[in-house]
């Protein structure tokens, strides 16, 4: 649909009017999804002031705004709050696997960062957080995007994941003559709290460690836990005593288990969960968050040998792939919260919005994917005053399609609009 960009004409408006009409920019549609009621908005008007936020959310119908006041209308079109990816890896090309990467200079990933950033921006995602890079690519790229230097969605970078020395978070592919320190591996609580704090001091807003061995990794299989409660405990009591929140790497599990005790926020994956982790997760005071990325499998599964992918790595992928669905599937029915994370860099990251069917297939409404990629993803990053949802004080983020993402999810996986801070940045 071509959207109409108009200067709304001059008219009269009562003074109680024009207090919900100070911003200098508004948004028209047809309708909103309103994340934070579950329930569908017909005729809003969202103002939006000179900074990007969120001033008023009115009745188009009955609202009036001054000359001075741009309109974007966006006609028929359902507007929903941007989305959020919590578990990204902007530096990673899910084309590149196995030995293959090593065909390129280490400056390589930096550069292919930004297009990945760009491509997520496209797909609808307006805030990802990214849980783990190499080189502090991801603080880089932040500062670049907020510097306007580059284009992307707004960042919550992790830096270096931590790790276990020979864990899925260190380097496992290469002989040891060839073998360099790697940033963010440790071993014992001290080494551990000393990395919290180095990945701190150059710019991680959130901290990443790998409690379990992983599908992509070498010389780790995914149920394999592989940091101790006490060194995941310590990892989360520094990192909260900063005011950071950890996201742990948990396929198996004990680990999963040890990560909800030690009060980590967010587990990844989680895809070999039992039922009594599915239980801990439930009834854990302090909430705890599942981002599973159910999705991805399909493309590794097809794409993965031809883009270099070693069998081995897929034989892993194989095996959790459909336990970690069912998984799903059990602990949303449990009352297990739930963001959204795709994993994109192990398949492209334009791919991402894939994820909303599968997580409909197995279990949840529509509304209750949308929120978990919304509302849910602004919870547990701790950003309900900016991100998640249109509402007032927040960032003017939003995404817009042409149908009914409520009656078919799949309108997400080719978003028609999308804004950021008020400005139209795809259409």
């Amino acid at each position: 649909m071509r959207i109409a960009l108009i200067l709304a004409l001059a008219c009269s408006a009562s003074p109680a009017l024009a207090q919900n009409a100070p911003g200098k920019r508004v948004i028209t549609a047809a309708r909103m999804i309103d994340v934070l009621e579950g329930k569908v908005v017909e005729h809003p008007a969202i103002f939006v002031d000179e900074g990007g936020r969120i001033t008023g959310v009115a009745d188009a119908r009955t609202v009036r705004w001054g000359s001075d006041v741009q309109h974007i209308d966006l006609g028929s079109q359902t507007l929903l709050p941007g989305l959020i990816d919590m578990h990204v890896h902007l530096d990673s090309l899910a084309e590149i696997g196995g030995y293959g990467s090593l065909e390129y200079t280490d400056s390589f990933w930096s550069m292919m960062a930004v297009k990945n950033a760009r491509a997520m921006l496209d797909a609808g995602f307006t805030t990802v957080r990214n849980v783990g890079s190499d080189a502090f690519n991801d603080v880089g790229l932040k500062q670049a995007i907020e510097a306007g230097y580059a284009s992307g969605p707004r960042i919550v970078p992790a830096a270096h994941a931590l790790g276990a020395t020979g864990g899925h978070c260190d380097s496992t592919f290469l002989p040891p003559s060839l073998e360099t320190p790697q940033e963010g591996v440790a071993d014992g609580e001290q080494g551990l709290r000393h990395q919290v704090r180095r990945q701190r001091k150059y710019g991680a807003e959130v901290i990443k460690v790998c409690a379990t061995g992983g599908v992509f990794s070498r010389n780790t299989e995914p149920g394999q836990q592989q940091l101790a409660e006490n060194e995941l405990r310590a990892i989360a009591d520094e990192a909260h005593q900063w005011g950071l929140r950890v996201a742990a790497h948990a396929h198996g599990a004990s680990g999963i288990k040890a990560a909800i005790r030690a009060g980590i926020d967010t587990i990844e994956h989680a895809s070999l969960v039992d039922d009594e982790g599915i239980k801990l997760a439930a009834a854990r005071k302090e909430p705890v968050w599942f981002a599973m990325d159910i999705f991805n499998t399909d493309y590794t599964q097809s794409e993965g040998a031809k883009n270099g992918v070693l069998e081995d790595n897929l034989r892993k992928d194989r095996e959790v792939a459909q336990i970690q669905r069912d998984n799903f599937r059990k602990a949303h029915a449990a009352g297990v919260r739930m963001v959204f994370g795709s994993d994109a860099g192990v398949m492209p990251h334009a791919s991402a919005g894939g994820q909303f069917k599968t997580m409909v297939q197995y279990g949840m409404t529509p509304m209750q994917a949308i929120q978990a990629a919304t509302r849910n993803g602004a919870q547990a990053l701790g950003r309900e005053k900016d991100v998640g949802a249109i509402a007032v004080g927040r960032f003017a983020d939003m995404i817009a399609v042409d149908g009914d993402p409520l009656a078919n999810v799949r309108e997400l996986e080719s978003v028609d609009v999308v804004i950021k801070g008020g400005q139209i940045i795809r259409q």
